[in-house]
């Protein structure tokens, strides 16, 4: 093919990649999208309020920290900064918090072209691109204001740099721009931890046969992450936010099952949930990385395409990454779709990656013209099947695109009409759901799930005599545990309903007031049961 005929290949190729980016960026209010296999994923109704509130507040009401709630930004400050800067243009609306994650999105295609692009040909990154702009579960995940985005492009940058640290003029320097990229990984999103083998075999790997620069990248990058994470710890300490960056733990840590051998049960849950990335493309990627292992360690075929795989600094921080990131779900024993949106970049990078190594290697001269056709079948058997994988996604990707549905923001927006038209008491509701609704309608909300406890306000129980709120929002039905809270000082009545989403256990946001017990009486839990109705409660959804 001459080099003109392949540049009008490559033009024609990018046209499909520009327009399904362009679709992520439409209908930025729609909703995540109903009826998805990922419809139980808590993020859709909760995480892009909860980590961007100390923006939306900062703008809103004039001040970022509220005592006693949930404040994540001393642990993950790095979103909600670049929210509080881009509000200043914008205003507090979710298309604006959104259109942010977009922008990581884009920089994300490009990082991982440039990245692919420096260990082959220009059909390998955009093979990669491709999977990845065509994915339905990255379109539904990259839309959202949440953390992973952001924490995608700044490894793709960390990674970008450290496979060309043998090329740099100053890769002391480079290292060093590695290191303060990985404390904004880790200030961005803590799971970060769980991705540093990657970027440190990234680092090594091109190094290794200096192992004295080697040694002095590593320790330059280690060293500026040391410095920079630090003082942001020291800051974070002598400001007195220790306890809400402890929190961001707290309420991150779930129960373990009872078996001694939980860690398989924990760890095939885990890695069973790649199949939410894509049915096709994760067992492809799995099977292009054993068969390059075999292929690579078999002593008779030491030089085959499988060796080279496993040398290579992408493919191998590719592998880590994904490992790391399922390590991570096994030790959490709480999988969630969206952890898996990081996953599924270095599974589509690993699946362009092995049918390039493939297909190089049956061009190669020298070798047994039945292996050179067996291993060019397996080559276009892996293209094959990414670009059926690609169809198939792309079809869905566009029907996700052309149907945008807006259950939820317009429940907010009738929740909050209500309110304004039927006051009781101060104009503050409790929701797991209340930093979403504040960032799409501007209600002051207090979370009633989590908060971190202080010496005034070590529970709900006293958030709630402190606060005063006069409004409860919940999903389906009561919790056993809220409603005994709440009972310390209210009565409920149930006054409204709004339906939005798909999920059976999350399809209807059921509003009620709150009214103060009279004279001002509290009642104390444990004195008697206060998780079931009681005088004065009018509502008529469960309690479970």
């Amino acid at each position: 093919m001459t080099h003109s005929s392949k540049r009008w290949l490559y033009a024609t190729w990018l046209v499909p990649i520009a327009g399904f980016a362009v679709l992520h960026a439409l209908n930025l209010r729609a909703d995540f999208p109903n009826h998805s296999p990922w419809y139980m994923d808590w993020a859709k109704y909760t995480d892009e309020g909860w980590y961007g509130n100390a923006a939306i507040r900062a703008h809103l009401f004039g001040n970022w920290y509220l005592p006693g709630d949930f404040n994540p930004a001393p642990a993950v400050p790095v979103w909600p900064f670049l929210e509080w800067i881009l509000f200043f243009f914008t205003g507090v609306t979710i298309q604006a918090a959104r259109g942010l994650a977009i922008a990581f999105l884009f920089a994300n295609l490009l990082l991982s072209y440039l990245l692919l692009r420096a260990r082959g040909p220009r059909w390998m990154g955009l093979l990669a691109v491709t999977l990845l702009v065509s994915s339905p579960f990255l379109y539904c995940f990259s839309r959202l204001a949440i953390l992973e985005p952001m924490l995608t492009t700044l490894t793709l940058a960390a990674l970008n740099l450290a496979i060309r640290l043998p090329r740099l003029r100053r890769p002391l320097w480079a290292s060093a721009w590695i290191g303060l990229l990985f404390t904004l990984m880790m200030l961005t999103k803590t799971t970060a931890a769980f991705l540093l083998p990657a970027l440190g075999w990234a680092m090594v790997l091109p190094l290794w046969q200096n192992r004295r620069a080697a040694v002095r990248c590593a320790l330059a990058a280690a060293g500026v992450f040391a410095v920079t994470f630090g003082l942001w710890m020291t800051l974070v300490v002598s400001l007195g936010l220790f306890p809400d960056y402890k929190y961001l733990f707290f309420v991150n840590k779930y129960d373990k099952p009872p078996e001694f051998y939980w860690p398989l049960i924990s760890f095939w849950w885990s890695f069973h949930g790649g199949l939410w990335v894509d049915s096709i493309l994760i067992p492809l990627a799995g099977v292009v990385v054993l068969g390059a292992v075999l292929a690579g360690t078999l002593r008779f075929r030491r030089d085959t395409w499988g060796r080279r795989l496993l040398l290579d600094p992408v493919f191998g921080a590719s592998v880590l990454a994904v490992a790391g990131y399922i390590l991570f779900m096994t030790y959490q024993n709480h999988p969630q779709p969206r952890y898996f949106a990081v996953v599924a970049f270095f599974s589509f990078f690993l699946v362009a990656q092995g049918a390039e190594a493939l297909l190089r290697q049956a061009a190669q001269p020298g070798q047994d013209r039945m292996r050179r056709l067996s291993t060019r079948l397996l080559g276009w058997g892996v293209v094959g099947l990414a670009a059926m994988a690609a169809a198939i996604n792309g079809a869905w990707t566009l029907n996700y695109a052309a149907h945008p549905e807006y259950t939820f923001v317009n429940a907010a927006e009738r929740l909050t009409h209500f309110i304004d038209t039927h006051p009781n008491g101060k104009r503050l509701l409790v929701s797991i759901s209340g930093d979403q609704i504040t960032l799409v309608t501007h209600l002051p909300t207090l979370c009633d799930d989590f908060g971190t406890p202080t010496r005034s306000m070590p529970d709900l129980v006293s958030k709630l005599a402190y606060y005063q709120p006069g409004w409860y929002a919940t999903w389906n039905d009561l919790d056993p545990g809220t409603i005994e809270d709440l009972h310390s000082r209210f009565s409920l009545e149930q006054v409204a309903s709004f339906r939005a989403f798909d999920d059976s256990d999350r399809n209807i946001l059921v509003l009620f007031k709150l009214h103060p017990l009279p004279g001002g009486r509290v009642r104390i839990p444990g004195d008697q049961n206060l998780q079931v109705p009681l005088p004065g409660d009018k509502f008529d959804i469960p309690v479970e």
